[in-house]
């Protein structure tokens, strides 16, 4: 593989493996590192990359374990406490940021359904491309899917049967 036909099959996938890892590690460092990391060796493996069929596919993949191995050697519970301290600040936000808060929602679902709602629904892959990337049968990402979506939308009508108490009063 020519330094030329890396730059036009695997250097384009640069921005979609960063936006992919920062919904893992929820950091643009770390997302920048990963992605970095990955081109190196992706680089350094050049010839192996051709025999995959679906780059895109496989480096997602590779985002996704990359990000989980990172997530595994921080400290849980300083995590923890990171996440609680998100969450107690998502609800005392303004009211009008319902962008703010629907991103919030989707980050305190599991992480499969987190990782399926923004796969079909912010980078608008089909189900059988996730099932592909994250390698799990089309019926359970259909299931994941459902599942993240009712989650948000039942938090969503809590939130705004709250905003309309508060405005009531």
């Amino acid at each position: 593989m020519t330094q030329e036909t890396f730059k036009n099959t695997v250097f384009i996938l640069k921005n979609e493996m960063y936006r992919f890892a920062k919904r893992f590690v929820m950091s643009s460092d770390e997302a920048e590192d990963v992605v970095q990391d990955l081109m190196i060796r992706f680089w350094q493996k050049k010839e192996e990359l051709e025999q995959f069929g679906n780059l895109k596919s496989y480096a997602l993949k590779a985002v996704r374990n990359e990000c989980l191995n990172r997530l595994k050697h921080h400290d849980v519970k300083l995590g923890f406490a990171d996440m609680q301290l998100h969450r107690s600040e998502l609800y005392s936000m303004e009211v009008n940021n319902l962008k703010e808060h629907i991103i919030g929602f989707i980050n305190q679902l599991p992480e499969k359904q987190k990782m399926v709602i923004h796969l079909k629904d912010v980078e608008e892959y089909e189900v059988s491309e996730i099932s592909e990337m994250l390698e799990m049968e089309e019926n359970a990402v259909r299931v994941n899917l459902m599942r993240a979506r009712q989650k948000v939308k039942e938090q969503i009508s809590q939130l705004m049967d709250y905003e309309q108490r508060q405005i009531s009063r």
